[in-house]
């Protein structure tokens, strides 16, 4: 089952639209509180050896809290409950009623055993700003025992958490935020508060109609990857032109062609500038060169002998990025555009719409790209980021892959796939080129748009996440860790499947 990524106001819709249907709402609650006691039970059992602490607030946040901690008590583990305000709604009553012989209750502020887990039931995705009054005590309370070495588990959202905008206000931070029956977007914008994201089926309906964007999972990239036959030549592994590389700027040239050829590209050819020419063919033998075209004539042959077309790394703004329309008029084939070559069209999406019409096409702009071309304000394409590119797409007749935590890919058709995966190793100069050489190799042989963009942005951030932490990696280390990237989503799945109904899961991001 695809999992989906909601907005506050969408998971209380969800959540109300299936008990309508038919499902009791503290059936819901008792799936959800089961699961996620499970995933606790597998991912921290020595620390639960030493028992949970569980903080339960008034809502019911707190009453998953309250069934959390029954379910864990009944399996043996010693429970204390921090009861932070009296429950307030109907089904926390009840959950509490069905608790309290097991598990051991004292208010905020006693005296209690310290445990090895802590768990967060304050405030759940319907809460909206810093916490106040007690739950800000409680949730300081939990930051204390965590900087102590106390694990903790958030339910559904870290407290403090906005489910939507995913602003963090003097809440909690969490080794793991068990989320309940999809992914918030709040969790994927702060990924660093949230740390582990694992996704616990609660039994909800499949989407219909205007679905939210899903996540781009291993199993999603590895069931469209193009494949490559055993009898394959540099034909079928298809042709690939990259335009970038102006004076002073050739390693993001350099940077895109070798990441095309560690994704399986046949034939790879740099237009670029004279200068770049040299330094270009020592690093990256396997690619054909030529200098920048400067007539119409050569841009209709350069547009005529290739399966896609990458422009933009390095490309620059003098006279080579002016000849990107004549260039973009006589291409038939696949294009994706990057940097510069979005630059060229600042608050011009129709001419740029106009140009791409009837190509396969994606542009790849991060926020302030996105906004230079289309005039919004950067502050607007990162608060809006997962519904803002529907219109662009649409215009542009071209899936727009929307950079940033998380990357949004977003179809004409209005379908959004989202990339969790990748790490602060990608917030470098340099970081996009070799994300447009995945991408247009993908688009050159054959994958749909926006099925390249997202496969793209999912192997880009699976390869920044085994280069380890940020600091001491390079860019480099991310081409180096390709090949291991691609082995990891071309493989068949091995081991055990996990005991609990996973859906999916996010690593921390340090």
């Amino acid at each position: 089952m695809a999992v989906r990524i909601v907005s506050a106001s969408e998971s209380a819709t969800l959540d109300a639209d299936t008990i309508a249907g038919g499902v009791p709402s503290r059936a819901l609650m008792r799936v959800a509180s089961v699961n996620a006691a499970t995933v606790i039970a597998q991912r921290y059992g020595p620390e639960l050896a030493r028992g949970v602490t569980i903080y339960v607030g008034p809502g019911n946040n707190g009453g998953d809290g309250w069934c959390v901690a029954r379910t864990l008590a009944q399996s043996g583990t010693r429970v204390t409950v921090i009861q932070v305000a009296e429950p307030a709604t109907p089904d926390a009553k009840a959950e509490r009623a069905a608790a309290m012989s097991a598990v051991h209750v004292v208010p905020l502020g006693d005296t209690y055993l310290s445990g090895g887990l802590v768990v967060d039931a304050l405030l759940g995705t319907g809460s909206r700003g810093a916490p106040r009054d007690e739950i800000a005590r409680a949730a300081q309370e939990i930051l204390t025992r965590r900087i102590r070495g106390d694990r903790v588990v958030a339910l559904d959202v870290p407290t403090g958490l906005d489910a939507t905008t995913g602003r963090a206000e003097g809440g909690v931070v969490a080794d793991l935020t068990i989320s309940l029956g999809t992914v918030k977007r709040g969790q994927l914008i702060s990924r660093s508060v949230c740390g582990e994201i694992v996704v616990v089926d609660i039994g909800l309906p499949r989407f219909t109609g205007d679905d939210p964007p899903r996540v781009a999972d291993a199993a999603w990239v590895r069931e469209r990857l193009p494949r490559i036959p055993a009898d394959a030549h540099k034909g079928t592994r298809k042709k690939l032109t990259i335009v970038g590389g102006n004076a002073g700027m050739g390693g993001a040239a350099i940077l895109a062609t070798l990441a095309a050829l560690e994704s399986g590209i046949g034939l790879v050819r740099v237009v670029t500038h004279e200068r770049t020419l040299m330094p270009l063919q020592a690093r990256v033998p396997e690619a054909l060169t030529a200098v920048f075209p400067t007539s119409e004539a050569e841009c209709a042959e350069l547009a005529a002998h290739t399966d896609a077309l990458l422009i933009g790394p390095g490309l620059g703004r003098d006279d080579a990025s002016r000849r990107l329309e004549t260039l973009l008029q006589h291409t038939t084939g696949g294009v994706v555009l990057d940097a510069d070559a979005l630059t060229v069209f600042a608050n011009d999406v129709s001419t740029l719409g106009r140009l791409l019409r009837g190509k396969p096409a994606v542009i790849t702009p991060h926020p302030v790209e996105f906004a230079r071309l289309t005039g919004v304000d950067v502050t607007t394409a990162l608060e809006q980021r997962f519904d803002i590119a529907r219109d662009v797409a649409l215009e542009l007749h071209a899936a727009v892959l929307l950079k940033g935590t998380p990357t949004v890919v977003t179809a004409p058709d209005g379908t959004r796939i989202v990339s969790a995966t990748g790490t602060p190793v990608l917030a470098a100069g340099g970081s996009g080129d070799i994300l447009g050489g995945i991408v247009a190799t993908l688009l050159a042989q054959g994958s749909a748009p926006h099925v390249a963009g997202a496969v793209g942005a999912w192997l880009h951030g699976r390869a920044a996440e085994r280069c380890g932490p940020a600091r001491g990696a390079t860019l480099d280390n991310v081409l180096a860790q390709l090949p291991a990237a691609w082995r990891d989503v071309e493989a068949p799945p091995t081991g055990q499947m996990p005991q609990y109904p996973v859906l999916a899961a996010f690593p921390g991001i340090a």
